[in-house]
């Protein structure tokens, strides 16, 4: 077996419909509905499901727990505007943007909070200085 990529990751949340319009609305993922009216977000080729607390889909992780997650989803494009929907958006920045390293080389990133306060990874890839 040889692995090629990651489908999908899952983020238990206390509010399905809350989860999805902040990632839908503020960070621009595609809403998508599946199986039995189940939510997720698009981001590129990946999804992120969720799973309400309590209601967890099975199988499930062994302690599902809502703001545990720690994810980076890559944008293409200037961060800056990024950073300007979030202001409009009332989102606060935590942290950057900072310099860090992506699967794929360097990134620039900011990190914001979801609803459930997970942390959000918000990055830009580019070409590294000489």
């Amino acid at each position: 077996m040889n692995p090629v990529g990651l489908d999908h990751l899952v983020l238990t949340v206390a509010s399905v419909g809350i989860s999805v319009r902040f990632y839908r609305d503020v960070l621009g993922l595609e809403e998508i509905t599946f199986g039995n009216g189940r939510k997720a977000v698009r981001c590129g080729s990946q999804k992120i499901n969720f799973h309400q607390a309590g209601a967890e889909v099975v199988p499930h992780a062994a302690f599902p727990v809502c703001g545990s997650g720690d994810i980076c989803l890559v944008y293409g494009g200037e961060l800056e505007k990024m950073v300007a929907r979030l202001m409009r958006a009332d989102v606060v920045i935590e942290h950057g943007p900072v310099e860090r390293t992506g699967a794929n080389g360097p990134i620039r990133s900011i990190y914001v909070r979801d609803p459930d306060g997970n942390l959000v990874e918000l990055s830009v890839y580019h070409e590294p200085k000489n």
